[in-house]
């Protein structure tokens, strides 16, 4: 059973920047690809980015690519996700999950072991 905890989620304004943590305990961490997706009031869970198990290999929704930068610590088991030039349609709730399933990284039924989410709201 994997744990994974989100934070440094928050409130910002426009064009500002915000670094999340999701900190991963009771699983072989190095050995899992990860993602982060967002879900916004009344809208479905949606892909953001996803890591390979050794950091080597990202994929990027179209409307954050350049702007957010996913990236891993195997050693201190969390993934990060780098999230700059902020815009108000980037406010949701971020959560990261455990790739298990082995489709598509894009797709949210592919993850496992979500954690509780932490809020990012981008002011106008």
């Amino acid at each position: 059973q994997v744990q994974l905890v989100e934070s440094g989620g928050g409130l910002v304004q426009a064009g500002g920047s915000l670094r999340l943590s999701c900190a991963a305990s009771g699983g072989s961490f190095g050995s899992y690809a990860m993602g982060w997706f967002r879900q916004a009031p009344g809208k479905e869970r949606e892909f953001v980015a996803a890591i390979t198990w050794s950091g080597g290999i990202t994929y990027y929704a179209d409307s954050v690519k350049g702007r957010f930068t996913i990236s891993r610590d195997n050693a201190k088991n969390t993934v990060y996700l780098q999230m700059n030039s902020l815009k108000p349609e980037d406010t949701a709730v971020y959560y990261c999950g455990v790739f298990l399933r082995g489709g598509s990284y894009y797709s949210s039924y592919e993850y496992d072991y979500w954690g509780q989410g932490t809020q990012v709201t981008v002011s106008s």
